[in-house]
């Protein structure tokens, strides 16, 4: 199969279908175009499960903040896993423990020591449909970015939105349009690109320090959660959730509690698994070293990836697979328990080993970056990076086609490494060439109501 090419109006045309249920666009989409009106800007959140509510805390330390709606189709629940803190009394996450954080964050500004201003939702649609909030963040399981993010676009909210940007390419280059057709600020979760650290790797290989990249190196941990046994047996749904809202447009499956909530990063249904999960950030890194942001590889190949037999995890258990891009630059990627990331270039190599920096020549790791060389995106905090370019209408550190390039790697690896073949991609019309099997695999099928 030959790529088609199809114009921009084309693909505007096909992605205005991407609605769920009857919705009205807010009043607010008419002033997206602009900065917001005030200094004060207003926030909804869509999923405050564990980095859900590690972001609103996040955003609600920020200056000129104010959170006023918080949705989650989880009431409160104690079963989040890994997110537990010591000395945390009553369920940890939810919708209502979370709209008590917000409410108990203001009390302590207000003389009253009173506030009950934050308003608890079980549908992100009552969020959106709210003409007072300004800005949305999105903390969902993978398969709930796309609608909600492209929703929000269409009624003028400004969006944050958790990585891995989608589930699929098809869903993420509709989110790119979305985001582009109605103007509005949109930052990725990918927070390494408001480190000064990654910052500057990425400028010492931009600008030379090793000569010509010729290769990185990129690493995902294993799997952290057992899987259930392959004999495993559907369980009653929690009355604190709404298991169907949950599954939304994923396709119906018997409820287990491994099924959801952090799991869920283990079902090829809501997830790519730690390909997409973990190898967003450091494939996203590779991306903005190698000056490819608005592009990607044109080759891939699987290089032994595994998945499970059976049971009810789905997703890659060992990701090893590589990739080329046009300029000769060769990035692989592989489970590995040690994060690792590695340029090699003609001259020498960087390396990020746990967090030490090491390079060869030792000399690259003082280097200074001249007025007259290339400068990266500066940003040291990626929530308030988020907020300036909201009130400021400015791309933020992490911009929609960003997220989406990167997560693209991740997505073509998970195909490669299922088909087990090599794949040729073109970059530019986004499609698989002479595979028809593996451009199938760039959508997935929706569960009414909802669709793309």
């Amino acid at each position: 199969m030959k790529c088609k090419e199809i114009s921009r109006r084309e693909f505007l045309n096909k992605a205005a279908g991407v609605i769920g249920l009857p919705y009205v666009v807010s009043s607010s989409a008419l002033g997206a175009n602009g900065p917001v009106p005030s200094s004060r800007t207003t926030m909804g959140f869509i999923g405050v499960g564990g980095m859900g509510t590690n972001n609103m805390r996040a955003f609600l330390n920020q200056p000129g903040v104010q959170v006023v709606a918080v949705c989650d189709v989880v009431k409160a629940s104690n079963e989040y896993g890994h997110w537990y803190k010591k000395g945390w009394q009553g369920p940890w996450f939810g919708r209502e423990p979370a709209r008590k954080i917000v409410d108990d964050h203001y009390a302590r500004k207000n003389r009253s020591g009173e506030y009950k201003d934050c308003t608890a939702y079980r549908d992100f649609r009552e969020v959106l449909r709210r003409d007072d909030i300004d800005a949305v963040c999105i903390t969902t399981p993978d398969q709930w970015h796309a609608i909600p993010a492209i929703m929000a676009a269409e009624a003028g909210k400004h969006i944050y939105c958790e990585k891995p940007l989608s589930l699929t390419v098809t869903e993420g280059r509709a989110m790119v349009e979305a985001v582009r057709r109605y103007g509005v600020v949109f930052q990725t979760g990918t927070q390494r690109r408001s480190s000064q650290q990654y910052r500057f790797i990425c400028e010492l290989v931009r600008n030379g320090r090793i000569g010509r990249l010729k290769k990185v190196v990129t690493t995902v941990g294993p799997n952290n959660k057992e899987a259930p046994p392959s004999d495993w047996q559907p369980m009653p749904v929690p009355e604190w959730l709404d298991y169907d809202m949950w599954l939304g447009p994923a396709p119906w499956a018997p409820y287990h509690k491994s099924r959801c909530l952090y799991t869920f990063r283990f079902g090829l249904d809501y997830s790519g698994g730690q390909t997409t999960n973990l190898g967003a950030h450091e494939i996203d890194i590779a991306q903005w070293a190698n000056g490819t942001d608005d592009t990607g590889p044109v080759e891939f190949e699987d290089l032994g990836g595994e998945f499970p037999a059976d049971g009810l995890f789905s997703t890659v258990t060992k990701v090893d697979f590589r990739a080329r891009y046009a300029n000769g630059v060769e990035l692989t990627c592989r489970t590995q328990t040690d994060d690792l990331l590695r340029f090699e270039g003609t001259d020498g190599w960087i390396q990020l080993l746990k967090g030490r920096l090491t390079c060869k020549p030792e000399s690259v790791t003082t280097s200074v970056i001249a007025p007259d060389e290339i400068h990266l995106y500066k940003s040291n905090d990626h929530h308030g990076n988020f907020i300036d370019c909201v009130k400021e209408h400015r791309e933020p550190a992490a911009p929609v086609e960003v997220g989406h390039r990167s997560v693209t790697i991740c997505h073509l690896g998970n195909i490669a490494m299922t088909l087990k073949c090599k794949l040729r991609w073109d970059p530019q019309n986004e499609c698989i060439i002479d595979n028809e099997q593996a451009n199938r695999m760039l959508a997935r099928t929706m569960r009414s109501p909802w669709h793309l």
